[in-house]
């Protein structure tokens, strides 16, 4: 499959919305709406797309802005989430494009570390790994630990360990973390 990364148009916001929702299925509609807050807010710091040949939207990541609780400091963080890929197109490379392609713009844009609740199946094979790793908290407690991941850029520091402060969109909308009876599986699961 062809498609290029770009940064995303505003244009392309009708597209966006539609990729978000159907990538996320049941979820789609508390994503696209938690997204669009977060965008309205002006917390989004880049987004990025995948287009096909035919100039279709067939993925989209967003990087926010965050916080990491220092003791020295607090350090600005970016927080990778949603990534959406069209569901006729997953499993194609387009979000391992996009995921590498967030990475790259997060660290043009100076940040030390970006963070992201996911698969750690899925990131793990894409150069995430625990933020516990790094001495990097999740947000609550609500976030399985390898669940919470992270990738260390060009300007990271070895001091910069911490809880990770999520800007206030998140917690308005209860999309942080997870809850029971969801959580409680997949901790059952992890052991």
């Amino acid at each position: 499959m062809s498609f290029e990364i770009r940064p995303q148009r505003p244009d392309d916001d009708d597209a966006t919305r539609q990729l978000i929702g159907a990538a996320f299925g049941a979820e789609g509609a508390a994503v696209v709406g938690v997204w669009g807050d977060v965008v309205a807010r002006g917390h989004d710091r880049a987004q990025l797309v995948a287009v096909d040949a035919t100039g279709a939207l067939v993925g989209h990541v967003g990087l926010s802005h965050g916080w990491l609780d220092t003791r020295q400091a607090l350090v600005d963080v970016l927080v990778l989430s949603p990534l959406s890929v069209a569901p006729a197109h997953q499993g194609r490379g387009v979000g391992a494009a996009l995921l590498e392609a967030a990475v790259a713009e997060a660290d043009r844009l100076g940040a030390p570390v970006v963070v992201l609740e996911g698969d750690p199946g899925y990131y793990s094979r894409h150069g995430w790994s625990p933020a516990a790793d790094l001495g990097i908290e999740a947000p609550t407690r609500r976030v399985p630990g390898p669940a919470f991941q992270a990738v260390p850029l060009a300007s990271y520091q070895t001091w910069m360990t911490g809880r990770v402060v999520y800007r206030d969109v998140w917690w308005e909308h209860d999309s942080t973390g997870l809850r029971d009876p969801v959580l409680a599986d997949i901790e059952a699961r992890l052991g």
